[in-house]
């Protein structure tokens, strides 16, 4: 296949990351490759050697996923065009003929250790863990007799030779991990009216209130933020940029003013993409607010218009 036709992930096989991948109807008729690190999987598309990649971004356990975050924030740009929610129950996967009672070694990504703290806690409090590059791969480990038990999804068991021995481990109950599909820039995906834009913002310097400078451009325009995080930038103790997500679309008026009110006070924004949001129906967007709406904008540059040429 072309390197168009291939589609990278947070490999090895087994990860909850090719589970995501694989309920994209596109994924049947692309070549799957895993990576070993999320930058590996992102630098891929950059260098033009796959057309996508499916990368773990947050999740509503543990927050934002660090490794991607930053990826996107620096380097060669990238764009989002869609993101898959999945949920999430861990299986502690063990060599066959392992009982509970003999494990006290075990592993998996570090994400998934406060998922499953309470239960460790409870059900094996003496066991030591140690982290891997992802729940797949600590299964790997544990086939490979490094660990006794790995937390990964159960259905990774047949891929390493291993045998479910708890299934359905979860602290939280409803735990999903959100995931992004990337690729190179390009046109954002088309308006779907359940839509997310996702930017990286800088501050230009610190100063009381700096950070509500920047929120305003979206309260002003009535445009609801579903995320924020700040993220360090690498140039100092203090210096962070702020991860964003807000609902709507690039093409809706109230998103592109605010983007372009960012622009004006922002030293530095990155756009990373406007796509459809995972598991919402338009119904079920926040209503908009009387006067943010397109046609309300579009009324209010018509009036303005007509001002200046002595029409109104």
């Amino acid at each position: 296949m072309s390197p168009a036709s291939r589609y990278t992930y947070l490999g090895p096989e087994g990860t909850f990351t090719e589970a995501a991948l694989r309920t994209l109807p596109e994924a049947a008729t692309r070549e799957l490759v895993p990576m070993v690190s999320v930058p590996a999987a992102l630098d891929a598309v950059r260098n033009g050697e796959a057309g996508g990649s499916l990368v773990p971004i947050e999740n509503s356990v543990e927050g934002g996923v660090t490794a991607t975050l930053d990826e996107l924030a620096t380097g060669r740009p990238l764009m989002i065009y869609r993101e898959v929610l999945l949920p999430i129950a861990f299986a502690l996967l063990v060599r066959p003929g392992t009982a509970l009672e003999a494990v006290k070694t075990v592993t998996g990504h570090p994400v998934a250790q406060p998922q499953v703290r309470r239960w460790l806690a409870e059900r094996l409090p003496d066991a030591q863990w140690e982290s891997a590059a992802s729940n797949a791969d600590g299964a790997r480990l544990v086939q490979e007799g490094r660990y006794d038990a790995a937390f990964a999804g159960e259905f990774a068991a047949a891929t390493y030779g291993l045998e479910p021995l708890v299934t359905g481990i979860h602290d939280a109950e409803n735990a999903a991990t959100r995931f992004v599909l990337v690729g190179r820039p390009g046109r954002p995906a088309a308006r779907t009216g359940a839509d997310k834009t996702s930017l990286v913002l800088w501050l230009g310097d610190d100063h009381p209130g700096a950070l509500l400078e920047l929120l305003q451009e979206f309260a002003v325009r009535g445009v609801n933020l579903v995320r924020i995080e700040s993220r360090p930038t690498g140039e100092g103790i203090g210096r962070y940029c702020f991860s964003v997500d807000a609902e709507g679309h690039i093409s809706d008026r109230r998103v592109g003013e605010a983007l372009m009110g960012l622009r004006r006070i922002c030293p530095k924004v990155r756009f990373l993409g406007s796509y459809p949001r995972a598991g919402v129906e338009p119904s079920q967007t926040t209503p908009l607010r009387r006067g943010t709406t397109d046609d309300e904008f579009a009324e209010a540059a018509d009036w303005l218009a007509r001002c200046v040429d002595g029409r109104a």
